[in-house]
């Protein structure tokens, strides 16, 4: 307890000490997600954990999911990372339009990858049949409605481009988050926000800058707030 700052502000946010918590400035994303798990939990109903990064572009703001979490999801728990991030964009005063993307786009390829997609929304539709979500699907299909129209233009996403693109893998949603960070956001970048613990927890990257830093203070603020 004593050598793991991360494990102790835990064990403070549990007992009620404090209101909510930031770490992860130093050290490895699992290191500190394995504190946070075992002292806070998830919250009531939730299976699964995950990141969400929110990037604010030039023409439109999105947000990815899972960065940091869940390796190689399952549909379900693909399923349930998205219901979690989309109910945090409504939160943001964003409404969500989901994209489960993959290499292939509606039904185009039977690899596993792509199967697994088509099954996660599935689930979705059955938990939330009013959520905008379309899958499987290209990013570029997910992007740009042009290209959408073209490739499926009966989609759910008709009357709008996606602003929560779903990944297969951590590889893929780290890789395309970082990606676009450096050659199209300028830096403005709002995460990693951990979704599904049971109390207010994020877990930032070494490389933080110092308004990122301000930015997810605000947000776990918010957390706590509503949480009182």
């Amino acid at each position: 307890m004593r050598s793991r700052a991360s494990l102790i502000a835990a064990m403070l946010l549990r007992r009620g000490d404090v209101d909510a918590m930031l770490c992860g400035t130093v050290g490895t994303f699992d290191e500190h997600l394995r504190h946070v798990r075992d002292v806070i939990g998830c919250r009531k109903g939730v299976l699964t954990l995950a990141a969400m990064n929110m990037l604010m572009l030039p023409d439109r703001q999105i947000f990815i999911c899972d960065t940091y979490v869940n390796r190689h999801p399952k549909a379900l728990e693909i399923a349930e990372m998205t219901l979690l991030a989309a109910d945090e964009m409504r939160r943001f005063g964003v409404t969500p339009a989901a994209a489960l993307l993959s290499h292939s786009s509606f039904g185009s390829s039977e690899a596993p990858e792509a199967q697994l997609m088509r099954e996660a929304r599935a689930i979705l539709l059955e938990h939330d049949p009013d959520l905008v979500v379309e899958g499987e699907m290209q990013g570029d299909a997910a992007l740009s409605k042009t290209v959408l129209d073209r490739t499926f233009p009966n989609s759910r996403l008709a009357a709008t481009e996606a602003n929560l693109l779903i990944m297969p893998s951590v590889d893929a949603a780290n890789i395309a988050y970082n990606l676009l960070k450096v050659t199209a956001g300028n830096g403005i970048t709002v995460g990693p926000i951990l979704l599904g613990l049971a109390r207010p927890a994020h877990i930032l990257e070494p490389g933080v800058t110092v308004r990122r830093i301000v930015n997810m203070t605000a947000l776990a603020t918010v957390d706590a707030g509503m949480q009182r």
